[in-house]
């Protein structure tokens, strides 16, 4: 049965193969007849595109946000303290001596005796004291008031007068507001300086 259909078969293709040659039209056979295949679409080849230049985009200004600054923190107040500090007051400087104060302590330094001060401010228009002091000697008498004479001339009050040094019973030093007297002391109670000066002044009557 197999060589028989093989043998129709060869049949078939030796005729197909000479009308072909012949009309020159193909023939179909089993293997042609069936419907055409669709041809494959041809691939797509890739287009070459140019790449697209990237235009730069202005950046816009970003607004930046004001920060509000703090306040300065303020000082805490110091508490004040328990104990109040005492304050050192700057030492002020001495006070000059007056020229009365310059006579009394020259004359204690040099040792004079018994020494007295009449005021004679309002009394007198020749000066406005008087002091009164004595020495155990003439050459006591005299030194005290050389001395004193030096010491007022040193503090800027200028060469004073003396009177009676030669003789050293009773020397004057005249100090202008104030006239110093200097006695031997038998001498000082003879003439009793203080009595005179010291008596009050008699009321005047009314006019």
């Amino acid at each position: 049965m197999g060589d028989v259909q093989k043998a129709e078969q060869d049949e078939i293709s030796r005729r197909s193969r000479f009308l072909g040659n012949v009309s020159g039209e193909p023939i179909l056979t089993r293997k042609t007849s069936g419907a055409a295949k669709a041809p494959k679409p041809a691939a797509k080849k890739p287009s070459a595109t140019k790449p697209v230049a990237k235009q730069p985009v202005a950046k816009q200004p970003v607004a930046k946000k004001a920060v509000a600054k703090k306040a300065p923190a303020k000082p805490k107040a110091a508490k004040p303290k328990a104990v109040a500090q005492k304050r050192k007051l700057a030492p002020q400087p001495a006070a000059e001596p007056t020229l009365r104060e310059r006579i009394l302590k020259s004359l204690d330094d040099d040792k004079a005796e018994d020494i007295v001060t009449i005021d004679l401010a309002g009394r007198s228009s020749l000066t406005d004291a008087l002091v009164i002091a004595s020495g155990r000697s003439s050459r006591h008498v005299a030194s005290i008031a050389e001395h004193l004479a030096r010491k007022l001339k040193e503090a800027g009050y200028g060469t004073r007068p003396v009177d009676g040094l030669a003789q050293g019973d009773w020397v004057l030093v005249d100090a202008g507001d104030v006239i110093v007297h200097i006695f031997r002391p038998e001498v000082r109670q003879y003439y009793d300086l203080e009595g005179m000066w010291s008596v009050p002044e008699p009321e005047r009557a009314a006019v």
